[in-house]
């Protein structure tokens, strides 16, 4: 299986989800796309497997991952204070990917319910509903 974790600004929920995906699945193949250098190096020095950076590389990542994982903004074109672009919100949103979503409250965009969750239960969450999809696919 094929993960691609897509994060931005400092890469700091990116590299708790790339080292959590890896504690609990190392027989995952982690692709870390950032939208800045500095989000895909703090994904890479998590454990990542590959990694890219850019509007391109979201693209291209999303045709071939199975399963994508990141903070709901990354299908809202302009959310995460404008990192993420049209294309990008695009690309995930019709990848034939699985797409595991945070619900993080930030930069204008407010998931109803997930108020008072720690970061960290957050990231439990996704890699639970990882465990589940491949449990779902054997």
């Amino acid at each position: 299986m094929k993960v691609m974790v897509m994060d931005g600004q400092g890469g700091g929920l990116g590299r708790q989800l790339v080292g959590a995906i890896k504690a609990k699945r190392p027989d995952v193949t982690l692709l870390a796309v950032g939208t800045n250098s500095a989000a895909t190096t703090a994904m890479l020095r998590a454990g990542a497997d590959q990694a890219a950076t850019g509007e391109n590389a979201v693209v291209v990542g999303c045709r071939t991952a199975d399963v994508i994982v990141g903070p709901v903004g990354i299908v809202i074109a302009d959310a995460m204070l404008g990192e993420i672009t049209p294309t990008m919100a695009l690309a995930v949103g019709q990848s034939r990917a699985r797409r595991i979503l945070i619900p993080v409250n930030q930069c204008d965009n407010i998931v109803a319910g997930a108020q008072g969750q720690p970061m960290a239960r957050l990231v439990q969450c996704a890699v639970e509903a990882l465990d589940q999809l491949d449990s779902c696919s054997r």
